[in-house]
């Protein structure tokens, strides 16, 4: 099987929302395509928030999720949109990911952090 993931950048004409919608397979290696997607949708105008959606990918590991995380919780302008239910695994202690309540990318779910 290809771990392949599949990316598509939608931009609301008010310019107050970016989201990223990713499908297929997200991986530990595969995370890193969203990187230069997430930063140059920061650039756009002023003020804008970015979704990371991630909902319609069919394989989520655990490490692409954590990885992803870690990335995204330094901007704080940055959501996940998570699988529910996402693949059971330990988070790291420290989860500082935002997450963004209704708006364009419907309900999300905030991760469960170990404790």
């Amino acid at each position: 099987m290809v771990d392949t993931i599949s990316v598509t950048v939608q931009v609301d004409l008010d310019g107050e929302y970016a989201r990223i919608v990713a499908t297929g397979c997200l991986t530990g290696a595969g995370q890193w395509a969203l990187h230069p997607l997430i930063r140059r949708a920061r650039v756009l105008p002023r003020g804008i928030h970015v979704i990371v959606g991630l909902r319609g990918a069919h394989h989520v590991e655990p490490a692409g999720v954590d990885l992803l995380r870690r990335a995204v919780a330094q901007d704080g302008a940055v959501g996940l949109v998570l699988p529910d239910p996402l693949p059971a695994h330990q988070l790291t202690p420290v989860d500082h990911t935002p997450v963004v309540p209704g708006g364009p990318a419907g309900p999300v779910r905030r991760a469960r952090t170990a404790a």
